[in-house]
């Protein structure tokens, strides 16, 4: 009398079913949405990881050792050439010292940025040579050094390591490609400026990009980070 119908009996537990199924789907869809989002809008721009910048040590204008583990924890514009490099060889030495001016300007966050000029002519660049150089230049060398060191580990740092192209022309020169590079505090390559000089406002940009990731890189910021790195949230060019 009391007994109730297989259809009064049977909805509640198909409703009970069908309630977490969707609760699944729902937790399912909210992650991938999210990824698809942040792919598409791109919200976090972020400069590349290249690779690994090659380790070294070199003896710079004041006949001191100079390492790249001197560097850590700063962001370093490395540049390649020789002293004698005269016109119509491309210098790059301009270009370093508008970074250099920059920087000065700019709000880094407290985040120091060096530069770093390797000669590939230890044969006539000594630290004197260098010293000359540096002066003639302008540069202000309480954080821009001149380097250089033996010729076989010259080649495996700047050719190997910095993937730069340089040679001997045959006239007591060097034909090389004119390149800059920016390396991170942890030693990362993140920019590589080859064959042209680049503009400053693409390096403010860049280094205002480096400088804001390493400010954000500590808590739930980090995860942003990462995921732009995973998206290739990368600048135009």
């Amino acid at each position: 009398m009391h007994a109730s119908s297989p259809l009064t009996v049977d909805k509640p537990k198909r409703l009970a079913w069908r309630q977490p199924a969707v609760l699944w789907v729902i937790l399912a869809v909210i992650p991938l949405v999210a990824v698809i989002a942040f792919a598409v809008l791109q919200p976090v721009k972020v400069r590349p990881r290249i690779g690994l910048a090659p380790g070294y040590a070199f003896t710079d204008q004041n006949g001191e050792q100079l390492t790249s583990e001197d560097m850590r924890g700063k962001l370093v514009m490395y540049d390649f050439t020789y002293t004698n490099c005269a016109a119509p060889c491309l210098q790059t030495a301009a270009a370093m010292h508008d970074v250099q001016a920059l920087a000065k300007r700019m709000d880094t966050a407290g985040l120091l940025v060096e530069l770093v000029t390797i000669s590939f002519d230890p044969e006539h660049d000594s630290s004197e040579q260098l010293r000359r150089h540096a002066a003639a230049i302008g540069a202000d060398t309480d954080n821009w050094h001149f380097v250089t060191g033996a010729a076989d580990r010259l080649k495996n740092v700047i050719g190997g390591g910095f993937g730069v192209f340089y040679e001997p022309d045959g006239a007591g020169g060097f034909t090389f490609d004119p390149t800059m590079v920016l390396v991170d505090g942890n030693g990362i390559i993140r920019a590589i400026y080859e064959r042209t000089l680049p503009d400053m406002q693409t390096i403010e940009r860049d280094l205002n990009l480096v400088v804001t990731e390493v400010r954000n890189s500590e808590g739930p910021g980090k995860l942003v980070y990462e995921a732009a790195h995973l998206f290739l949230c990368y600048p135009g060019s």
